[in-house]
């Protein structure tokens, strides 16, 4: 397997260019797994931008909390993740705790280095702003923060988005 860490704050590009690193690498044979859920229409709004936003060809698969079952049965032997902040989330609100969700994210990257192919994965960079003010926030903010070093850790390539400029971390 080859993994593709991509990180950096809201609105940094982020999934523009592990898009384009998808493109250039895979070009059709690209699996988009989606983690968002849409609870409003603003996140309506935004998961159809994306929707329209990447290339027809592509297959999508929306799957907010089993991440591994849709590795697993990708179709394509190149999958864009997009993007383990949220899917945390989606995994601490739905009552895991920091020893499971990390026990996943674990798994995913075991059966990634089995499949083979290429994994880029997507991430939101959460600790480097203000102490959040209350218990669930930081319990996410420290959680995300420990399943993105281990992908940071698994990958060959990892990039830091700021204002749309990528910079290579390795």
């Amino acid at each position: 397997m080859t993994l593709i860490f991509v990180t950096g704050g809201a609105r940094s590009g982020k999934s523009s260019f592990a898009e384009r690193l998808a493109q250039e690498r895979a070009g059709n044979q690209v699996t988009y797994l989606a983690t968002a859920q849409a609870f409003d229409t603003e996140m309506e709004d935004r998961i159809a931008r994306h929707r329209t936003d990447r290339p027809a060809e592509w297959h999508t698969v929306e799957e907010p909390l089993d991440v591994l079952a849709a590795l697993q049965a990708a179709p394509t032997p190149a999958v864009l993740l997009d993007c383990l902040s949220l899917w945390v989330s989606n995994l601490l609100l739905s009552g895991l705790d920091e020893a499971a969700i990390v026990a996943r994210a674990e798994a995913v990257l075991h059966a990634e280095a089995l499949r083979g192919g290429l994994l880029i994965a997507v991430t939101n960079e959460v600790g480097s702003g203000i102490v959040p003010g209350n218990a669930l926030a930081r319990s996410y903010r420290d959680i995300l923060g420990r399943v993105n070093q281990r992908f940071a850790a698994a990958s060959a390539e990892a990039y830091l988005l700021a204002s749309g400029l990528p910079l290579r971390l390795k």
